[in-house]
């Protein structure tokens, strides 16, 4: 047998005890009480708070590298961390442990008039698996999600923030043991390798749910090839619509942080659509602070008209997701012509109407088919932090299980249980 068939088996095996040590941890964490995953999750963020120079370390090592691989500026942002970004993880970890266990939670309840009673009550979902790319705070949120909603993680950091992720995934190693809880119920990758990635797809017996967190190319390899189901989180091509009722001073100040506040997270707006009705007051405006904050704006003939700085926009840009600091904008004909766009060109994932009239924002909000829709209201509250839900592993775009932000709640099933008093089917 050849080297690399050896190297090949050696990882196969790692993988395989990774799922079994995982499938062992979910039996556990299905029965632990909320306070052993609220104290293991409280000394995890103590642990990242009292390592922050060793964090720090590691992703100035893992900065250092993405500088010679001539990263673009978005993905540095993301790689990056510095105290605040550590203070945001060790708090987000408490914000996760302040929220209500959902395991075990009876969702709805009934009785049939033979006399069973029946309740549908949550249960963990069991091993998940989360590929992500670039952000190593991902180590942290999507941990402590899984491990708050009673299921195992197998975490699977991108190669360019694998020295952070480790040092963060130490610190929640550090909490488990504080609880007295299982250390395969968090598992990072400990490789490099991409191959590791497509053994984790093939793993049902050891997988139940894979959630993908990066590209278009990650997620469409995880979609092709997974042989376990999968929560997707495609790319965030997210649009604001100024309709011809809308407020130019509200428009311009979501306009601009809807794209500028930070470009390089998947709720960024990509391209802005202003009606005609209002084109006249407000397209050169809003082109003007977008530029003038510089960013490049790609637009049609009439944006183009507007203001001489403005590059002519190609068909592709359209359903690009920039993730930089350049956006799309058009003019169309009302509301309807912006959801007709918004459903050729985007991703399914965030979408802003600005609007004083509440008509045309009440069929934006209906007809949009996104998974999340706004009404005067920037595209970067697509966050599951600012919905109330701690954090979230990332926005789902799939119809099925889980649409939005994916916080505790979606990371969990339900079984149905029923009590009798001796009934038989006739």
């Amino acid at each position: 047998m050849s080297t690399a068939e050896n190297l090949a088996d050696d990882l196969q095996q790692r993988m395989l005890d990774l799922g079994a040590g995982a499938r062992a941890a979910a039996t556990v964490l299905a029965k632990a009480p909320a306070e052993a995953k609220n104290q293991a999750l409280l000394a995890a963020a103590a642990a990242i708070r009292a390592e922050q120079a060793a964090i720090l370390a590691a992703n100035a090592t893992d900065i250092a590298a993405a500088e010679k691989r001539d990263l673009t500026a978005a993905l540095m942002d993301r790689l990056l961390l510095n105290e605040d970004r550590v203070e945001a993880m060790a708090a987000g970890l408490e914000a996760i442990a302040e929220l209500t266990d959902p395991v075990g939670d009876t969702i709805a309840e009934w009785d049939r008039p033979n006399g069973l009673r029946i309740a549908r009550v949550r249960v963990p979902l069991g091993v998940i698996g989360i590929i992500y790319e670039s952000r190593p705070n991902v180590t942290a949120d999507a941990g402590a999600l899984c491990l708050k909603s009673g299921n195992a993680a197998i975490l699977r950091g991108g190669s360019e923030s694998f020295h952070s992720s480790r040092a963060i995934h130490d610190c929640l190693v550090a909490g488990l043991r504080a609880a007295g809880l299982p250390e395969g119920a968090i598992q990072l990758v400990p490789t490099t390798d991409r191959a590791a990635v497509g053994m984790m797809l093939t793993m049902p017996q050891h997988i139940d749910i894979i959630v993908p967190r990066g590209g278009r190319g990650l997620i469409e390899r995880v979609q092709n090839e997974s042989r376990v189901p999968v929560i997707a989180h495609l790319d965030g091509n997210c649009h604001v619509y100024v309709d011809g009722s809308a407020d130019l001073a509200m428009a311009r100040e979501i306009s601009l942080n809807a794209k500028l506040r930070r470009t390089g997270i998947c709720g960024a707006s990509e391209t802005l659509l202003v009606d005609r009705q209002c084109a006249a007051t407000h397209l050169a405006p809003l082109v003007k602070d977008l530029l003038d904050a510089g960013c490049e704006v790609r637009g049609d003939d009439d944006t183009q008209g507007a203001d001489s700085r403005v590059v002519p926009a190609t068909e592709a840009d359209w359903d690009t997701e920039y993730l930089d600091s350049i956006i799309a904008v058009k003019v169309v004909d009302g509301v309807g012509d912006a959801i007709a766009h918004i459903e050729d060109y985007g991703s399914h994932h965030t979408e802003s109407i600005v609007a004083q009239d509440d008509a045309a924002a009440e069929r934006f909000l209906a007809e949009v088919d996104s998974a999340i829709v706004l009404h005067n209201a920037s595209t970067q509250f697509a966050d599951g932090g600012e919905f109330g839900m701690g954090a979230e592993i990332g926005i789902s775009t799939n119809r099925l299980h889980a649409r939005g932000p994916v916080g505790v709640e979606q990371l969990t099933s339900f079984k149905y249980v029923v009590h009798g008093q001796g009934q038989i089917r006739p």
